[in-house]
């Protein structure tokens, strides 16, 4: 047991170091750690509240698999997040978005009604939400005290836990007047406490599994010995696979909808690229959460068969308990703490928000904005937001000590998924329809609403009055296909499923009916075109706003000024006038300049108190739906000109830059050309001179001794085959290139052709007084080649390597090693390096480096272009490699070249 005082110790401690975290994350807004897409991910964690912590084992304690629905749709629907997630997104940052009320009311026109309407839908349906989790608090610390509740509000803990988290959540959830602002610190806070409670969790688990039993395989063996573990493990027939199908559905819709979801997904992302890591780290956070919740269930129902009155909700505390260890009771209780004070403070932040910008300020203090001063405003705003926090906190409390006592952590969910679930149809029809209007949105809400309270909230609040209620058990009107449970008859559908079908059923065909018959006004237009098509809109979307009237500058600056303030609305002003190339001195306001001022107000007073504001100061005309259709469609034909105009600038400009790439290549080649034409002329010209000069004397002097003529004639003859030569490799060059060159293989030994190379030159590398070595293995198979080409190769190669190779201990290495697939043959020289711009260049046919070190070689230069197209024909790769010191020429030749 853990007794009472280390409770009051144990928490202040822990609050204190989440305040710790959440000022330091403040301070350093641009910090790495802040920024980082883990931390996002973590934070998308709140959705794990303390309903998953303890209720998931509860769950599936007593009905089995069918927890696993709360999961199974999040983690399904991840991989879509990265297209649909990142368009509510962008939505939401173009319009300065700062609730999911203002999220649906902006897509309808800045509808005040039905941002409201949202907006006490969210309230109704999250409030008993965070009263559950502060009922969480309180019988876990009962539990693992082992003391009772008092009926004293001030002898509670939990009273001061409330206290203390309202205080938290005022103070750094409304660090900024705008609320679209980024909350670091929360955000911060709350994935470390995403960590906290997942490792608390996997701790317990393992405890659980590993030291209070056996193992998975022990605790499986012995829960299947209690009477109902198969029918509870097992999924059923079609009713059962359907009830299956629309749970999944819910979470599915509870992961974008959820208040706090919505919070931590859209108004708290900085980057669109940090869903990319959140579409694998979340599900495999779920993952890993659900890794020990049937250990601990089963576990459970094994150690408290005989106990009925112990609460299988909180096995995962109980367990240790038992076992009288408090330590690990203690951090599974700090977990599930984590859990519940994380969904109130960020459910608390986005209730407060619509609480202010969509009930309080555009129902009642929209006026006072108007005709206040700044810092007056700023207060009023900040106060009517900390106000909210705290007494929706408190009002939690109050639910919690005195309506949601009686019933379970699951019960008391789902409802508030339902509820919440009906924003649904209006929410994910803006993504895609355009024809969606307020007055079904409206209609469509309060339908859903209805069937809803009658089909779940009311049977489930009465259910201990059914007799008295005779509407319940036998149909309004005596009509049984209208009771709250069976509505036309269907009996197998649960409470839950039957609830959500027919109040979405119900929802989605009003809205669709009601939208279709009822077009709305041209600003609905106008937002839906923007909100479907925000890919197209994100970069100029004020550019896409339509408004007509009369508007001056001078107005619409003086409104901004007493909200924003002066430093802050001349920045906007000129950002503005930048943006859109705008003359400062221009007094007139064009629609451009009203979207932008509304999106300016939105983050600090909603979407439709923006409208409101603005509105006071401009005379607007109105503007029929004609109208707008041909607006927008001029606006499309003008986005895609622009786009086919960017193209086509961008691919002129990739022909100019391949243009001038070829270009340049061409004056390099010319240039080569003209350096290898001057080396042939030379090359040609040197013999002949040399043959001409002999001959001449030969044939004038016929007193030539018989010596001198024999060392003419010789020298005549040399010429000559110097002069075939240089031919041969030019005509050789010429016969690769056009495909001429007719190629001989056959099977060969590498070893013994690198000997045939080597004969005729060894007495030059002896000359020069170079060190070499051969390196070849003792055995290897045979492969086709043609073996005087290769020898060419070779040859090349090792006239190279005896050309630059150092003056004074000079060096070469020649290597051959062979693999399943090839056969290697490097050649190496301890000269210079080769510059980086030529180690490619080097096997062009009119190459000459650029580096005017090296010393020019004697002979054409045609050597290394004509090797590369030896081994090109083999099939093979030649290149060049610069080493620590020297060069090393490599080929590689495949083992299987035979061609006919």
């Amino acid at each position: 047991m853990v007794d009472n005082m280390s409770i009051l110790i144990i928490l202040p401690v822990y609050l204190l170091v989440l305040f710790a975290v959440a000022h330091w994350s403040e301070k350093r807004r641009n910090n790495k750690w802040t920024n980082s897409p883990y931390v996002y991910s973590l934070s998308l964690a709140v959705y794990c509240s303390a309903w998953t912590y303890y209720g998931s084992t509860g769950l599936a304690a007593e009905s089995g698999l069918s927890y696993l629905t709360t999961y199974i749709g999040p983690v399904i629907i991840t991989p879509v997040w990265i297209i649909v997630l990142r368009k509510i997104i962008r939505i939401a940052r173009v319009n300065k978005v700062s609730s999911i009320a203002d999220f649906i009311s902006l897509r309808h026109g800045n509808s005040r009604f039905l941002g409201a309407l949202v907006s006490v839908i969210c309230i109704l349906g999250v409030l008993p939400y965070i009263a559950l989790q502060l009922k969480a608090i309180s019988e876990t610390i009962h539990v693992v005290t082992k003391s009772s509740g008092s009926e004293y509000v001030f002898q509670d803990t939990t009273t001061y836990v409330a206290i203390v988290l309202a205080l938290f959540a005022s103070y750094y959830g409304t660090r900024y007047v705008d609320a679209s602002e980024k909350r670091k610190g929360i955000i911060t806070a709350v994935a470390l406490e995403s960590l906290l409670k997942l490792f608390f969790f996997l701790l317990g688990g393992i405890y659980i599994t590993f030291f209070a039993f056996d193992g998975f395989a022990d605790i499986y063996q012995k829960a299947s010995t209690l009477p109902n573990f198969a029918e509870l493990n097992r999924i059923g027939g079609v009713p059962e696979a359907i009830n299956w199908f629309l749970l999944c559905m819910l979470s599915v819709f509870a992961i974008f909808l959820l208040p706090r979801q919505f919070q931590m997904a859209v108004i708290e992302n900085n980057r669109e690229n940090h869903i990319k890591t959140a579409i694998w780290a979340f599900p495999l956070y779920l993952l890993l959460f659900n890794a020990f919740v049937f250990p601990i269930a089963w576990g459970g129902n094994l150690l408290f068969a005989d106990n009925p009155a112990v609460n299988s909700d909180f096995y995962a505390l109980l367990i240790p308990l038992h076992f009288d260890n408090n330590m690990i009771a203690m951090f599974v209780f700090l977990g599930g703490f984590s859990a519940a004070i994380s969904m109130i403070i960020v459910s608390c932040i986005g209730l407060s928000t619509m609480l202010s910008n969509n009930i309080l300020i555009p129902y009642g203090f929209v006026r006072a904005l108007k005709s206040g001063e700044l810092e007056e405003n700023e207060k009023r705003i900040v106060r009517i937001r900390r106000i909210g926090i705290f007494s929706m906190i408190i009002l939690a409390y109050f639910i919690y000590r005195y309506l949601v006592l009686e019933y379970n952590l699951v019960s008391i969910g789902m409802i508030s998924f339902v509820m919440i679930v009906q924003l649904a149809p209006v929410f994910f029809a803006s993504l895609i329809w355009k024809r969606g209007s307020v007055k079904g949105a409206v209609a469509g809400l309060i339908v859903g609403l209805l069937i809803c309270s009658y089909t779940l909230l009311i049977p489930t609040g009465f259910g201990a009055y059914e007799a008295e209620l005779t509407f319940m058990h036998k149909g309004p009107f005596g009509i049984e296909w209208l009771k709250p449970f069976q509505l036309f008859g269907i009996d197998y559908f649960e409470p839950i499923p039957h609830a959500l079908f027919w109040s979405l059923f119900g929802n989605t065909f009003v809205f669709l009916a009601v939208s279709v018959s009822f077009q709305g006004n041209y600003r609905e237009r106008n937002y839906a075109e923007m909100y479907v098509d925000i890919d197209n809109y994100i970069t100029n979307h004020e550019n896409a706003f339509i408004w007509k009237g009369e508007a001056y500058k001078s107005d619409i600056v003086k409104v901004l000024n007493r909200i924003l303030g002066v430093e802050r609305t001349n920045r906007a002003m000129r950002i503005f006038q930048l943006k859109y190339n705008v003359d400062e001195n221009q007094e007139l306001a064009d629609a451009r300049l009203i979207k932008f001022s509304e999106n300016l107000l939105t983050g600090h007073i909603g979407t439709a108190s923006a409208k409101i504001l603005i509105s006071s100061v401009v005379k607007e005309e109105k503007v029929t739906l004609t109208e707008v259709l041909e607006i927008v469609q001029e606006s499309k034909e003008n986005i895609i000109l622009n786009k086919k105009l960017t193209e086509t600038s961008r691919e002129l400009q990739r022909l100019s830059a391949k243009l001038k790439s070829a270009n340049e290549e061409l004056l390099l080649k010319d240039k080569q050309k003209n350096e290898f034409l001057d080396t042939v002329t030379h090359e040609l010209r040197t013999p002949i001179t040399a043959i001409r000069a002999a001959s001449e004397i030969l044939y004038d002097d016929d007193d030539t001794p018989e010596e001198l003529k024999k060392q003419f004639l010789q020298n005549i003859i040399s010429e000559s085959d110097r002069i075939n030569r240089l031919i041969d490799k030019i005509l050789d060059l010429e016969k690769f290139e056009t495909g001429k060159q007719k190629m001989h293989f056959a099977s060969y030994d590498i070893r013994a052709t690198l000997q045939k190379a080597l004969s005729p030159i060894l007495h030059l590398i002896k000359q020069k007084s170079h060190r070499y070595e051969i390196r070849v293995p003792d055995e290897m198979e045979l492969i086709d080649y043609d073996e005087e080409r290769i020898i060419q190769v070779l040859n090349n190669l090792l006239s190279n390597a005896i050309k630059f190779a150092r003056e004074q201990q000079g060096k070469i290495v020649v290597e051959i090693t062979q693999d399943e697939s090839q056969t290697r043959v490097s050649v190496y020289n301890n000269g210079k390096n080769i510059t980086a711009e030529d180690i490619d260049a080097i096997f062009d046919k009119f190459f000459q480096s650029s580096d005017q070190t090296l010393r020019k070689p004697i002979g054409t230069g045609l050597g290394l272009a004509i090797s590369k197209q030896i081994i090109e024909a083999h099939k093979g790769k030649i290149w060049a490699e610069n080493m620590d010191v020297g060069v090393r020429f490599t080929f590689v030749l495949p083992n299987q070249t035979r061609e006919t």
